[in-house]
Formats: C-alpha cells, sequence, structure tokens
C-alpha cells in the first residue's frame, strides 16, 4: 500500500472483467498526486515496507477530520507476553453510561501501523458512533513473531473487561475490531477469547488479512493489487519467519488455520472484490456460517484493499462506512 501502486492501479479500466470503481479510481489519482511515493518496497525487506506504509498512514490520516469532542486517555499495560504496550480510551461526546466498547486493532501487514497513525481514523469511529474505543499499540513483527501479536491485543481486551466500572462501560458489551493486518489479529483475539471463555459481543473484520499461505498471485486481481501479493509475503515472513506457509502454524498466528469455528462470536466482514485477501475471506465466512456462527458479510465490486480510507466520498466508501458505524452502534 504505497502511492507508486495507488498511481498504477488507478490508471486502470478494465482487466480480465474486473474493473476499478471511477470514483476511488479519482481519488487515489488525486491522492498519488498530493504526496510523492516514498521508496518502492522490495519483496523481503520488512524495513523499507514499514518506513513506506508509515508514510503512507501520515498521508492517508487526513483524509480524516480531527475530532476535537472525542476525548482520550493514555494508559499503559503489561501484557500476557511480558511487554508493555500503550493504549488509548477514545470517549465521544454522546457516550452512554454502561454501555458497548470497541477493542480496536491498526492495519499495517504486521510490520507497520501504530496507535498515533491511526488516532484520527479510530477518533473518527468513536465520534459517528457515540460508542468509546480503546487502541491497541500492539508490538510490529519481526520485533514479535507467531501468537504475540493477537496475546498482546488480548491482554487489552482483558484489562478492559477488568475496567469496566471505572470506565463505565458493559463488560458484555465488547467487541473486537481491526483492519488489513489488523483485521486478522482481531480474528485470532476472538479465537482466543472463546476458547478460554472470555465473553466477546462481535468481531467485526474489515478486509482482514487471515492466511499465511496466499502468497502466489492470481494473475486477474495483480493489476488493482493496492497491497500485494509481494507485501503479502514480507509481512508473513516478518511475523512468522521460516515458519510461513508450513504445516503447524497456529490459528492464532494465522486464523485461516483454524479448524473449529463452533462458539466465534457475531461476525461482521467486508472486503472489496479487487482485494487480494477477497478469496480468504470469503472462504472464512463460509465456514464461521457452516459452523452456525452469525455473520454478515459485504463484497464491494470495483474496490481494492483500503478503499474506504483512500476514497472516503465515493459511493461505495460511503455505503461501506455507514455499515460499519450501523454495527459498531449494534454491539
Amino acid at each position: 500500500m504505497d502511492n507508486n501502486q495507488l498511481n498504477k492501479t488507478a490508471n486502470l479500466t478494465r482487466v480480465k472483467g474486473y474493473s476499478l470503481d471511477t470514483e476511488i479510481a479519482e481519488a487515489m489519482s488525486n491522492f498519488a498526486d498530493q504526496h510523492p511515493p516514498g521508496e518502492f518496497p522490495q519483496k523481503g525487506d520488512w524495513q523499507i515496507l514499514r518506513e513506506t506504509l508509515n508514510g503512507f498512514y501520515a498521508n492517508l490520516s487526513q483524509n480524516f477530520p480531527f475530532h476535537p469532542e472525542v476525548s482520550t486517555k493514555d494508559f499503559n499495560i503489561k501484557t500476557s507476553t511480558g511487554n508493555e504496550i500503550k493504549v488509548r480510551w477514545y470517549i465521544p461526546p454522546g457516550k452512554v453510561a454502561s454501555g458497548s466498547a470497541i477493542v480496536y486493532v491498526h492495519g499495517g501487514g504486521r510490520v507497520s501501523g501504530s496507535l498515533e497513525l491511526y488516532d484520527r481514523i479510530v477518533s473518527h469511529f468513536a465520534y459517528q458512533s457515540d460508542v468509546p474505543f480503546l487502541s491497541v499499540d500492539y508490538h510490529l513483527a519481526p520485533e514479535v513473531q507467531g501468537d504475540a501479536q493477537a496475546e498482546e491485543v488480548f491482554s487489552a481486551l482483558t484489562w478492559l473487561k477488568k475496567q469496566a466500572v471505572a470506565l463505565e462501560i458493559d463488560e458484555d458489551r465488547i467487541a473486537v475490531m481491526g483492519d488489513s493486518a489488523g483485521g486478522g489479529i482481531a480474528a485470532a483475539v476472538a479465537i482466543l477469547a472463546r476458547d478460554r471463555k472470555v465473553q466477546l459481543s462481535h468481531q467485526i473484520l474489515i478486509y482482514p488479512m487471515l492466511d499465511d499461505r496466499i502468497i502466489t498471485p492470481d494473475e486477474r486481481l495483480l493489476p488493482f493489487a493496492v497491497w500485494t501479493y509481494d507485501n503479502n509475503y514480507t509481512g508473513w515472513t516478518a511475523s512468522l519467519g521460516e515458519d510461513r506457509g508450513k504445516d503447524g502454524v497456529s490459528a492464532i498466528a494465522s486464523p485461516a488455520r483454524l479448524t473449529e469455528f463452533k462458539g466465534l462470536p457475531p461476525t461482521f466482514i467486508s472486503v472489496g472484490d479487487l482485494d487480494i485477501f477477497r478469496n480468504e475471506n470469503l472462504e472464512y465466512a463460509g465456514k464461521l456460517a457452516k459452523a452456525g456462527v452469525p455473520i454478515e458479510f459485504h463484497l464491494h465490486q470495483g474496490a481494492p484493499h483500503g478503499f474506504e480510507f483512500i476514497a472516503p466520498d465515493a459511493n461505495v466508501s460511503k455505503r461501506a462506512m455507514a455499515d460499519y458505524i450501523r454495527i459498531i452502534k449494534s454491539v
């Protein structure tokens, strides 16, 4: 996800039956024109990928308004991995006492992103929904690997439950939400919660990064890949090292490895049909449905990865964001 790739994708019209939404294409082109591209990350180079993505997210946050009405408070918490992480509590002006809350997990391919880079995005969700959010600044790969990122976010979830009275929320009305890599980590947290008998109201997964084995390009999607197959290889390899793609990887590290879906919380999944995560998201949704898990699934035509953040004024983006706010309010 970088300006080089946005420029390439924005200039496409129709390739092998797929077409990019015209409003998204225009927004992508404008975004790329306004923000000069950084260094192009080569396959396997997580350092340059991190640098490029962090620059991208810094620019992307400008697409979201600043909401001074949303108050915040930072906490440092100890996780089960022994690491300390920062979390930020967002309180919207219309928050109702003893209501619901969302634990938010930022994107970034597992190697980038941060609480600060997502500050405006999470604040916007809180403002639009009147629901408080806890944003988690989990450690990045390859500094931590395997199950560690999910365990850190799970620690944030259990911390929030313990603080329910002080923060005036209902501990049984907490959902986990994330986009891209954060969506994959959120899915892993839902698995941990089920297995450890910790109540979780919903999982809200925005084009989640679920499967470490999906690195072989689909030639039809390749031209539209804002998040590329090479990026995907880099992120998963940083996260799993030499275990990437091999047997024995846990479902907490890579949720698509899960074999038992029964008992997971009600699930919302949204993805574009030009996203390389489309097929793994469809498969995950199907397995949830077959296991009797309530599932709401949205597949957006003409939309690549990150479409609603890159092109918030496109009609398809407005529909997607309206669905996000609706499901957040329903928790």
